[in-house]
């Protein structure tokens, strides 16, 4: 984005209704502290708890911590804006907001598609599961993940920061996103446009199919499972992470496959926020309530918690 006559911008966020500005903040306020609380909570937990020490557990703990960076890139930032009703984001830091949520964003998908990896192993394989996940090997995925991130963002963000800002200064958005910065930007945007779709495309795509493909052999496996019991199991293990990958996948496809979202502002928006603040909420419940192990690591940290301060 390269800097014209426009050295600031102003976020015109979810809505100008005065009304709806301290029920929009109290909203975000509150999810924001359960997003974090509950990731923060997951992330402990991992560290500490014995039992916790799996490779599923690994890249859980890594997904509770892009989801915290994913949303204080841009909720707080919002939460600042409808508090002070100062509404200015400088050039740099609309920037330095775009990169970091673009980045976690993309990463998140890369991460969902190795988890799904993980119990592909743990169902389908589960003799050699120990040695195909070792920690060498979960820390590489992550390494991974994170390349593919910033590879796939690296060719729309250089385009981006080519952009001229000459007529308006104004975003139609809560937060600094590509989209909108597209929509008031004086320069040619076509190709960048293209090249935005088609990074969103090719990694849709390949994490999907990376899904798909391993949750097709999960449920063939399961499937031959003699015991009825066993299919349960196995069916309780992945369906955390099969919920959260709907979410995700689901709100994101809404958004780049579908060509009237991008006209379609107020859609957009709300499909943008449920996205940053309202998903990030849910996951550490998804994940947690779901899963007696880290339920159990929950009541036992409790109890070591409780009975130190008795001491």
């Amino acid at each position: 984005m390269r800097n014209g006559t426009v050295t600031t911008f102003i976020l015109l966020g979810l809505t100008d209704d005065p009304h709806l500005q301290v029920p929009i903040f109290i909203f975000l306020f509150f999810t924001y502290l359960l997003s974090i609380t509950g990731n923060l909570t997951i992330i402990v937990l991992t560290f500490v708890d014995p039992h916790l020490k799996t490779p599923m557990y690994f890249f859980l703990r890594n997904f509770s911590f892009l989801e915290i960076s994913f949303t204080s890139a841009c909720i707080p930032r919002y939460l600042y804006n409808i508090a002070t009703g100062d509404k200015v984001i400088t050039y740099d830091a609309c920037v330095i907001q775009v990169f970091f949520t673009d980045l976690c964003a993309v990463t998140e998908f890369y991460l969902l598609a190795a988890m799904s990896y993980d119990r592909y192993v743990a169902i389908c394989k589960p003799l050699h599961y120990v040695t195909i996940m070792s920690h060498r090997v979960c820390r590489i995925l992550i390494i991974c993940c994170w390349m593919a991130g910033l590879c796939i963002l690296t060719p729309p963000l250089s385009l981006g920061l080519n952009l001229v800002f000459c007529d308006s200064n104004k975003i139609d958005h809560f937060g600094c996103d590509a989209f909108p910065l597209v929509k008031i930007s004086c320069s040619d945007t076509w190709f960048m446009e293209q090249t935005v779709i088609i990074c969103a495309v090719i990694t849709l795509n390949v994490t999907l199919t990376c899904v798909v493909l391993s949750y097709s052999y999960i449920i063939k496996t399961i499937l031959r499972f003699p015991s009825v019991q066993q299919r349960k199991k196995a069916f309780s293990t992945c369906s955390s992470h099969m919920i959260v990958v709907s979410i995700t996948y689901g709100t994101c496809i809404f958004i780049y496959m579908n060509p009237t979202a991008k006209e379609e502002v107020t859609t957009n928006k709300v499909v943008s926020l449920l996205i940053s603040s309202v998903s990030p909420t849910l996951n550490p419940f998804i994940y947690t309530l779901r899963n007696n192990q880290v339920k159990e690591a929950f009541k036992n940290t409790i109890k070591r918690i409780a009975s130190l301060s008795v001491k």
